[in-house]
């Protein structure tokens, strides 16, 4: 009897990843041939082909979809008709029985291609409203599955279902002393993780550095500041550890981790819910983004997980203000996320992606 295959996409963040990355070894470990169709360049091929290179990764064409004026958004289209084209010759020669989508601009080609393919295709939203390309992807998928139930009110309620979040079950299983090896910390102080997201927080990195050395009389710091961006001056400051992006050391570097200070992905906040991490949220501002990040900190915010600090708001003294007031409410947020509704497991979630396999 032939495996079956499935397809999956997303790209362009971490986050557009994670969860692709969390279901693959259930897939795998159900007889299922595993795809993934991502960019040629985007994070999402470094992540797929270094963690799964058994994991065939093929790359299309995508273009970036932007609510600014740019000389791209007139050549863009092109290359998502390219994407197009190239998706659909890779759906016919694999043959899938099913396509998840992720999300991220690469994942719209392969969206389209599927249904013109007359291929069922799952996509799944981790913000509280659908991104870009979900909106366009969603006339054409079979089912949309949502972390947040307030998603539902922005998406067809007749093909839509809110499942909670899903965790790479790998994260469940780091070691704090293992982190602390890592980073050549000897356990001494508490433990600060300041995670910027997969392309790195120039007001994040910021704020870190000129705050440092006040930081430093408490905690040690890991400090995840995205590619490129590693201050070589301070390499050599015990009790500081810079990366720019981690992989498998990040369940270790978590564990170790007393609180967090991050961005506000939703992938990110609810792995760090689920492990019960102290955090402070500094989200992605609306004159840079959609405005996702900061309804995900507010409701985080509001459900008593995380404190939160506005972008706009944040200078040097602000900082250290939000981050002392985190601390102060450690036992009162450990006791929220204590109480918090468990995440569903990679294993639950395959099984809701495949009731709508052909």
């Amino acid at each position: 009897m032939s495996k079956k295959t499935i397809i999956l996409t997303g790209g362009g963040t971490a986050g557009h990843v994670s969860l692709n990355q969390a279901i693959i070894p259930t897939l795998q470990s159900k007889g299922y041939n595993v795809h993934y169709i991502g960019s040629h360049d985007g994070i999402e091929k470094e992540l797929i082909t270094e963690s799964f290179p058994e994991v065939p990764y093929h790359s299309i064409s995508s273009g970036k979809l932007r609510r600014y004026f740019s000389l791209k958004n007139f050549t863009d289209p092109f290359r998502v008709l390219a994407g197009i084209t190239q998706a659909l010759a890779i759906i016919k020669k694999v043959k899938p029985s099913i396509v998840f989508s992720k999300g991220g601009f690469v994942s719209v080609p392969v969206v389209i291609a599927s249904k013109l393919l007359n291929i069922p295709v799952v996509i799944h939203e981790s913000d509280v409203t659908p991104g870009l390309a979900n909106k366009i992807a969603l006339p054409f998928a079979s089912h949309i599955f949502t972390i947040f139930k307030e998603t539902l009110n922005y998406v067809p309620k007749n093909k839509a279902t809110c499942t909670g979040s899903v965790v790479r079950e790998h994260l469940f299983n780091g070691n704090k002393m293992r982190g602390l090896k890592i980073c050549s910390f000897d356990g001494k102080k508490q433990v600060l993780l300041v995670m910027g997201g997969s392309l790195g927080s120039v007001v994040l990195n910021e704020a870190i550095r000129h705050n440092l050395q006040e930081l430093l009389e408490r905690f040690h710091v890991i400090h995840l500041c995205g590619k490129g961006n590693i201050d070589e001056s301070l390499n050599d400051i015990k009790g500081y550890k810079q990366f720019e992006y981690v992989t498998t050391e990040l369940s270790d570097l978590i564990h170790a981790a007393d609180f967090i200070v991050s961005r506000a992905g939703s992938n990110a906040i609810f792995e760090f819910l689920a492990l019960k991490k102290p955090m402070l949220l500094i989200p992605l501002s609306a004159a840079k983004s959609r405005g996702d990040q900061i309804l995900n900190a507010k409701l985080f915010k509001n459900q008593g997980f995380a404190e939160v600090l506005e972008e706009e708001q944040l200078t040097k003294e602000s900082f250290m203000d939000s981050l002392e007031r985190l601390i102060n409410n450690k036992d009162r947020i450990l006791n929220a996320m204590h109480n918090a509704e468990k995440p569903k497991t990679p294993k639950e979630m395959v099984d809701l992606i495949l009731q709508y396999e052909k």
